[in-house]
């Protein structure tokens, strides 16, 4: 019997948000079945926690339905919030396959209620096939440069005039597949205020309901071309046409194209406890 835990990640309402699956033995799972087992819980991803290797808290390994992720914002969250509530942490450091994550807690009372994870500083350059992107997502044009950002997982990034053109966004969802391993984030806003969605079916979900791998590199985006200061920070709303709204935070430290910090933080509810049989 191996336990788990399920927790809403970026909400602090049960049912919202994106689901993540804990399994916090994880050492007790073959290796050869993380990936079959992560299929099984058919979550966005699905995390197992594994004794450290490097001096942290515990080593994770990050699952996507269709494949291991080095790292991804969600999941660290999510799990660093699980942890701590069980380990009595006011700050974790977790070993991922892009670095070691350290995160600081907050509690309300003695319960742990949100977290902020300072993420791998993510690497970027041009996105070498925009017009076929645009084309799959039935867009016509971006209002900054498509750009493509690594922290582990990829996410390119395409932005719209207004809130209302990203929520009516209809991509080809084959077409946006073709294009490769990464994740498509449309997104539009002003000021403190930001609303993207994020299209990930080459990593085996099709719309993401709040990723938090991605918030970082917009938030770093956004800064690079002026659309927001350095050291803002920034409230980005995900998920609502899947019917999982997610508030992130992110807030970004630096100058030009030099980032010395990336911050992404949110809330996390757990909504389930259970044990898998296998």
């Amino acid at each position: 019997m191996h336990p788990y835990v399920i927790a809403d990640v970026f909400t602090d309402t049960a049912l919202e948000g994106n689901p993540l699956a804990v399994f916090t033995g994880g050492q007790d799972i073959p290796a050869v079945r993380l990936q079959s087992v992560a299929r099984e819980m058919n979550l966005s991803e699905t995390v197992f926690v594994l004794p450290a290797e490097r001096g942290g808290h515990a080593r994770i390994r990050i699952f996507t339905p269709a494949a291991e992720l080095p790292f991804a914002g969600h999941p660290t969250l999510g799990t660093a919030i699980v942890l701590a509530q069980e380990r009595g942490l006011a700050a974790i450091t977790l070993e991922t396959g892009a670095g070691d994550v350290r995160v600081t807690l907050e509690r309300t009372g003695d319960q742990v209620v949100s977290g902020q994870m300072a993420q791998p500083i993510p690497s970027w350059q041009p996105y070498d096939r925009a017009a076929e992107l645009l084309a799959a997502l039935g867009v016509r044009v971006s209002a900054l440069p498509i750009e493509i950002y690594q922290n582990g997982p990829r996410h390119v990034y395409v932005a719209l005039d207004t809130e209302a053109q990203v929520a009516a966004v209809k991509p080809d969802l084959s077409a946006v597949a073709a294009l490769g391993t990464m994740g498509v984030s449309t997104f539009a806003g002003a000021g403190d205020n930001w609303k993207t969605r994020v299209f990930c079916p080459g990593m085996g979900v099709p719309e993401d309901p709040a990723t938090g791998s991605a918030a970082g590199p917009l938030a770093v985006h956004l800064a690079r071309h002026g659309r927001t200061e350095f050291g803002q920070r920034i409230r980005i709303s995900q998920g609502a046409e899947i019917g999982r709204p997610s508030t992130l935070y992110a807030q970004v430290h630096g100058h030009g194209d030099q980032i010395d910090q990336v911050l992404v933080a949110g809330s996390a509810v757990v909504v389930a406890r259970g044990e898998l049989t296998i």
